[in-house]
């Protein structure tokens, strides 16, 4: 199969939905610090690059379970959630710290006696938006589940310097009243899930749209241009006029 964007940078997030009383699901979003080059000061859900190691993780499992196991990581470092992990007890802080010192993701694991399970996460989606010049990413967009024992999340403090939940509703609210700022890809996406009352009820829907990846194209419709996805993939906005678009 042809690459859609040859050269893009594998990448994965992590869509963390955390059931609440009688309202829909809470989303996990952090807030990308205003240094970082991309989507800087946007709200994004957990997520990077693949990364090497990820992909000695993964094994034979090829790119999808690479990027799982990146999505998983990325969690830990940035949020300090243990998704897709079973991890002894009193081992996440220091399986962080780890990560954070630079140490590799399977000898650290290995170190605390932790054990992946990537076949936890759900494949929600996949996006390669083509209009940077560098730095291109091919992101697997994934769904989970807090755990009902999971601890607190707390933000990094590196390349994001704030966490919180909120319902995609509200996200969306805050984005349009000025409050808050969301690329393009998260827009819809948040979208997409602010359709749903339950964690299970995006799974389900997950499956019912199987994953098609997902190029952003610039099309004129009388005299403006809008940035446009394809129908038929679940999400209930396709279009957006480019000039409100915001693209990291």
């Amino acid at each position: 199969m042809t690459d859609p964007v040859p050269g893009a940078i594998p990448a994965a997030t992590l869509i963390v939905l955390c059931a609440t009383p009688g309202g829909p699901p809470a989303v996990l979003m952090v807030q990308r610090s205003r240094a970082m080059a991309f989507a800087a000061g946007a709200l994004v859900f957990p997520g990077g690059r693949v990364d090497p190691g990820d992909r000695l993780l993964a094994g034979t499992a090829g790119d999808e379970g690479a990027a799982r196991v990146a999505a998983i990581r990325e969690t830990l470092e940035e949020a300090g959630l243990a998704i897709g992990l079973d991890l002894p007890a009193g081992t996440l802080e220091p399986l962080r710290a780890a990560l954070s010192a630079g140490e590799p993701f399977g000898r650290a694991l290995a170190a605390v006696g932790g054990t992946l399970h990537p076949e936890r996460l759900v494949p929600f989606a996949r996006w390669i938006p083509p209009h940077r010049e560098s730095r291109v990413f091919d992101t697997r967009f994934y769904l989970a589940a807090l755990p009902v024992d999971a601890p607190p999340a707390s933000v990094d403090g590196t390349e994001n310097d704030r966490l919180l939940w909120a319902s995609a509703r509200d996200v969306l609210a805050e984005a349009d009243a000025g409050r808050a700022s969301v690329i393009f890809p998260t827009r819809r996406n948040l979208e997409r899930l602010a359709l749903f009352d339950s964690h299970a009820a995006a799974v389900a829907d997950a499956l019912a749209h199987p994953v098609a990846t997902i190029c952003p194209w610039i099309e004129d419709r009388d005299g403006e241009r809008w940035l446009c996805i394809a129908e038929g993939l679940g999400y209930p906005v396709t279009a957006e006029r480019e000039a409100s678009a915001l693209r990291g």
